[in-house]
């Protein structure tokens, strides 16, 4: 029995134990939304695509975009929209193009992670500092284990200052790493708060476990394996790679300039990562079809079985985390993937194991374009995964009690609190709110007791995100479906706005 399978038969009963189920009381479950696969829409989806991104480049600030469907195997389109370059009028090329995918680049890292655990050199519930060249001290005698890496619950401050525009400025991501432990503020294992140093970190340990540097042992045991030829960790980008990279812009009185290349290879495994369609193509039909592709093994069935298993939840009756996969939906069918956002670049990877089918989109835009990437996202999944509204709920009054201030446990918590880092949460009636949230208002309604669901319009077929409060009153908890990786700490009534406590209960 491999090491992976064995961890395979206990992660279920793990991921059980670790939601926070103290802090939710009991309550009837609502009703599941009605969902399901639309596969009638893979002959016309490159056409919807088409239209949506028209809309998005006309009055989004959107410069370039690709767009790359699989679907039982086979690559259903990978096409390129708008510009690499605008003052140059390079168009974006489906095939060749390269684009930055942000965080999803942290996938590959945990696969590189479950092949150390795989070959019997490191297991989930070790000791992180049983593989590393330094010491992180524990929180009240809690060790963070590999584990709370995966699924993002270190316990520790978020931290910044990892990207560069200027080549020079680099350290390795190891020395970085080393150098900048960042502050513990909870017990590990307790709550997910997503980590960027965390899963730096994991990749420092693929390098003191294998005896390799990281983007080497990408190279050598995923991209080559897979066939991912046009795909790199390194920055700056290797020659032949450099002049296919789709530039970032600004928009400034109307007229497109191009921006600098950064640089995030300070934490090169949370981030670094350049690719091209075809090979996030190859990418995901691995995924899908059980680590096989081309006829050949590439992953064990064990290991991308460990990378879609259940973890943690923050919120009892949300998706959670997966093994690095954000579960975005849990049923109809379920849905995992990664979300991933740079400067100029939004990306995001959606995989629906049950139907075989992968979508992987990166959008180039300027500030003002940056919630293109969540439209996109939303009007595919919404078309191949079209969802019917929850059935409302008006059982009980509750509305009220959950308005007030909230803060975000994602975040440098040596610092004032910046004011997007909070979440305004109002009554309207009796079993509806708004949320406003980095400067944007949403409204939901009501469907169980805790439990809201977004009213989106006139869109058909979703997706409709959903929000639940947990824990007690005064010391509420929230937290997004579509934010499976944070969560929001009620830190005080609105009318105290204007006074900031900077800490969450």
């Amino acid at each position: 029995m491999t090491a992976i399978r064995t961890l395979l038969m206990v992660t279920s009963a793990a991921a059980l134990a670790m939601t926070p189920a103290a802090l939710a009381p009991a309550m009837a479950q609502p009703a599941p939304s009605a969902a399901s696969f639309n596969e009638e829409a893979l002959d016309t989806l490159p056409a919807f695509i088409d239209g949506v991104m028209a809309q998005q480049i006309a009055s989004r600030e959107v410069s370039g975009a690709l767009v790359t469907v699989v679907h039982q195997g086979e690559v259903v389109m990978s096409r390129g929209y708008g510009f690499v370059d605008v003052e140059n009028r390079i168009p974006v090329d489906g095939e060749s193009t390269l684009f930055r995918p942000g965080s999803i680049s942290k996938m590959f890292t945990w696969i590189a992670l479950s092949q150390m655990i795989e070959q019997g050199h490191v297991s989930l519930d070790d000791d992180v500092n049983d593989h590393i060249d330094f010491e992180i001290e524990p929180f009240d005698g809690q060790p963070i284990t590999v584990r709370d890496l995966f699924q993002h619950t270190p316990g520790m401050s978020d931290i910044g200052g990892f990207t560069t525009t200027n080549a020079e400025e680099l350290v390795d991501h190891a020395e970085w790493t080393r150098n900048n432990v960042p502050q513990r503020v909870t017990a590990p294992g307790v709550e997910v708060a997503y980590s960027n140093w965390g899963t730096s970190l994991a990749g420092y340990i693929v390098e003191q476990v294998s005896g390799e540097h990281f983007a080497d042992y990408v190279e050598n045991h995923i991209f080559s394996p897979l066939g991912m030829t046009s795909s790199t960790f390194r920055e700056p980008l290797p020659d032949g790679l450099a002049d296919r990279i789709a530039l970032g812009h600004d928009l400034e009185n109307g007229r497109y300039t191009a921006r600098s290349f950064d640089y995030y290879s300070m934490v090169m495994p949370a981030g670094s990562a350049t690719v091209s369609g075809p090979d996030m193509a190859r990418f995901m039909i691995a995924m899908l079809n059980d680590g096989a592709l081309d006829g050949q093994q590439v992953f064990s069935e064990e290991l991308v079985a460990l990378l879609e298993t259940n973890s943690i939840a923050n919120a009892p009756r949300l998706p959670g985390m997966a093994h690095g996969y954000l579960v975005y939906r849990e049923e109809g069918p379920r849905l995992i993937g990664h979300a991933g956002a740079m400067r100029d670049f939004r990306s995001n990877m959606i995989l629906s194991p049950e139907t075989g089918t992968g979508i992987f989109l990166s959008i180039v835009a300027a500030p003002a374009g940056r919630p293109a990437q969540g439209e996109l996202s939303a009007a595919i999944t919404g078309r191949l995964f079209p969802q019917a509204p929850a059935p409302r709920w008006s059982e009980a009054a509750e509305a009220e009690q959950f308005a007030g201030r909230y803060l975000v446990n994602r975040r440098d918590h040596s610092a004032e609190p910046h004011p997007l880092m909070h979440a305004e949460v109002e009554a309207v009636g009796s079993n509806a709110i708004t949320i406003t949230a980095i400067g944007q208002t949403q409204y939901f309604e009501q469907i169980g007791p805790g439990l809201f669901e977004q009213v989106t319009g006139l869109r058909e077929g979703g997706p409709f995100d959903r929000v639940e409060f947990y824990g007690e009153p005064g010391a509420w908890r929230l937290s997004f479906a579509s934010q499976p990786f944070m969560n929001w700490h009620y830190v005080g009534p609105l009318e105290d706005s204007d006074e900031e406590d900077g800490e969450a209960r």
